[in-house]
């Protein structure tokens, strides 16, 4: 055969910033309530819903679509409507906003350490009024906020977790979810464990969870599982309250469930990988890494970094360039929802007025870190940030 000048370009390689870990347990886990036609909120969102409370040291879990429909029913419960105020952090999804705007409430931001990404509490009791209703500390990345300090700010104020990354995170022993009045949590596929789209909230309180359970099914006062099962088929629910159609379906439920117990794995691998980078990007000068007090139990939903660029040889937005070109996939932490055009018209909000959430803005890099990535991998992520 004769030979040819041609040469084969290296293979570069191709990092996704996150991957869900789902295969056969899922896809069996998924026949039952396919099988049996239940497909709607039934045993299997139950069964989820049981061993999610018991996983959280929590006495209630109500499934619904996602967090954005659970940070919304926890202020629906709570009564916040026209005329209160709610604190959001700055630097968090756009959904923690949206929220309080759904319930005809004002929204008040309160800045970011750019050190932890999530609410400075040096900025939180300024921000309170004799309006205030509730308070969203946000657990960003799988960090909790420091709870115990805006729990003494807040006094008796109704704390809602947004705990959206934080599946199975802790602060100093106790779950997030367990924190304050209510907890939100997310599991989309960016999150460490997933059912698609779907989320879950948690409370210790019975009446706000009996609230909550009528709430996300247009307000009945019974259950769709407790109607069609029930003795007497020509009984309709009553409705006492004006609710949503928020329910989590039986085929999410089930997959919850499968993956709820891979959770612990699957922090335990993400936080040894995290260990890694902290110790072999530590060199890199212009990249800070994420820091926390030992009594946090970090969630890894992300490894989300701040590029210095006073001491950086590019901007961040270059680096993340050149690092796709390399095949590793980056992304920013998330967004300042002050800088975002809809708020920053709406309220005529500068960029400068919270500071911390906009260097986060500007500066976070998440780089990869999921259960689906090989010790090749992160080898490789570390190599190339290297050689910038």
């Amino acid at each position: 055969m004769a030979k040819t000048n041609i040469e084969v370009a290296p293979q570069i390689r191709n990092i996704p910033i996150s991957l869900p870990v789902t295969g056969e347990e899922e896809w069996q886990a998924a026949r039952e309530p396919i099988m049996s036609g239940w497909l709607t909120a039934g045993p299997k969102v139950r069964e989820f819903e049981e061993a999610f409370a018991k996983r959280h040291q929590v006495k209630h879990a109500i499934a619904v679509t996602s967090a954005t429909t659970a940070l919304h029913l926890a202020l629906v419960a709570l009564g916040v409507g026209s005329g209160d105020e709610v604190i959001v952090p700055a630097f968090t999804w756009v959904s923690t906003a949206n929220v309080v705007l759904y319930c005809g409430a004002k929204l008040v931001f309160v800045d970011v350490d750019p050190r932890t990404f999530n609410l400075d509490t040096l900025k939180l009791k300024d921000k309170i009024t004799s309006k205030t209703k509730a308070i969203i500390p946000v657990h960003l990345f799988g960090l909790c906020a420091d709870m115990d300090e805006i729990k003494k700010i807040a006094g008796n104020i109704p704390l809602i977790e947004d705990a959206a990354c934080a599946s199975g995170a802790a602060y100093k022993g106790t779950p997030a979810g367990a924190l304050g009045t209510i907890g939100c949590f997310s599991f989309h596929p960016r999150k460490s464990v997933t059912t698609g789209e779907g989320g879950m909230l948690t409370t210790n309180d019975d009446s706000i969870a009996e609230t909550l359970g009528m709430l996300r099914n247009h307000g009945a006062s019974i259950s769709e599982e407790q109607r069609h099962h029930g003795p007497k088929p020509f009984i309709l629910p009553d409705f006492n309250m004006m609710g949503f159609n928020y329910r989590m379906t039986d085929l999410q439920g089930a997959i919850g469930t499968v993956q709820l117990k891979k959770l612990d794995a699957f922090i335990a691998e993400r936080a040894m990988w995290a260990e890694f980078y902290n110790k072999e990007l530590s060199q890199i000068k212009w990249l800070n890494l994420p820091k926390f007090p030992s009594e946090y139990s970090h969630g890894w939903q992300s490894y989300v970094t701040l590029v210095n660029e006073d001491k950086s040889p590019y901007p961040r937005n270059i680096i993340m360039e050149k690092l796709q070109e390399k095949g590793i996939s980056t992304r920013p932490g998330t967004h300042a929802v002050h800088m975002l055009n809809f708020y920053k018209e709406k309220f005529s909000i500068s960029a400068t007025d919270y500071p911390g959430a906009m260097i986060a803005n500007n500066q976070s890099m998440a780089i990869p870190l999921h259960n689906r990535m090989t010790e090749e991998d992160y080898y490789y992520v570390v190599r190339v940030l290297g050689e910038i």
